[in-house]
C-alpha cells in the first residue's frame, strides 16, 4: 500500500483547511465515519463540522482549569455551535498529562505520562496530541478500540496533523496504534 503524507514547512493554523480536506479524502477511502479533532477555543472543531458533515465528529478540548483555575478555554458559543451540529464535546483530564503534570509541579520531577509525551513530541506536537485524544475518547467511550479512527491536532491554534489511529484505553496506552500519518510540519 502507497499512502502519501504531506509535510508542512512550518506549524500553525494556516495549514486547518488543507489538514482537514485531507483527512476527509482519506476518511472516505478507508470507510472511516469517526473523527476525533482537537480544539482548545473551539474554532478548529466549527471548521471540522462544517467539513465532516454525516460523520460521527468528537472535539476534544483541553481539560478545564489549564491555564488558570477554574477556566474552560473552549467557548460557549462554539461548544453550542459543535452541538447544534451533531458533534460531541469530551472535555476530561489529559491521557498523558494529570497526574504527571502535578508531581512535575510538585517534586520537580518527571514520571512516565510526560516521558511518553516527550518521546512523542519527537514526531511533532501534532503527534502527541492525536494520541492523546484517541486514547481520551477511547476512555470516554466515544470510540471503539477495534476500529481505526481519523485524528485531527495542531501545535497550536488550528490544525496541521493528522493521522489514522487505532485507539486504546489509557490502561492499555501500548496498545495505540498511529496506522498512518495524513500531514504534519516538518521538524
Amino acid at each position: 500500500m502507497e499512502v502519501k503524507t504531506l509535510y508542512y514547512e512550518k506549524p500553525g493554523q494556516e495549514n486547518t483547511e488543507t489538514t482537514l480536506k485531507l483527512a476527509k479524502k482519506r476518511a472516505e477511502e478507508l470507510g472511516i465515519k469517526t473523527i476525533v479533532v482537537a480544539s482548545t477555543v473551539g474554532d478548529t472543531a466549527v471548521r471540522a463540522m462544517d467539513v465532516f458533515k454525516g460523520w460521527r465528529v468528537i472535539v476534544v478540548t483541553h481539560v478545564t482549569g489549564m491555564r488558570q483555575p477554574d477556566d474552560q478555554e473552549f467557548e460557549e458559543a462554539n461548544k453550542k455551535l459543535v452541538e447544534a451540529k451533531g458533534g460531541i464535546v469530551l472535555t476530561t483530564t489529559h491521557a498523558l498529562g494529570g497526574l504527571s503534570k502535578t508531581m512535575r509541579n510538585r517534586y520537580n520531577t518527571f514520571v512516565l505520562g510526560e516521558i511518553i509525551a516527550d518521546t512523542l513530541r519527537t514526531l511533532g506536537q501534532g503527534i502527541k496530541v492525536v494520541t492523546e485524544i484517541a486514547a481520551m475518547a477511547a476512555d470516554a467511550g466515544l470510540v471503539r478500540t477495534d476500529e481505526d479512527i481519523i485524528a485531527i491536532a495542531g501545535s497550536g491554534r488550528g490544525a496541521d496533523t493528522a493521522a489514522v489511529v487505532r485507539p486504546a484505553h489509557t490502561h492499555n496506552f501500548f496498545d495505540l496504534k498511529i496506522r498512518e500519518i495524513l500531514c504534519k510540519p516538518r521538524l
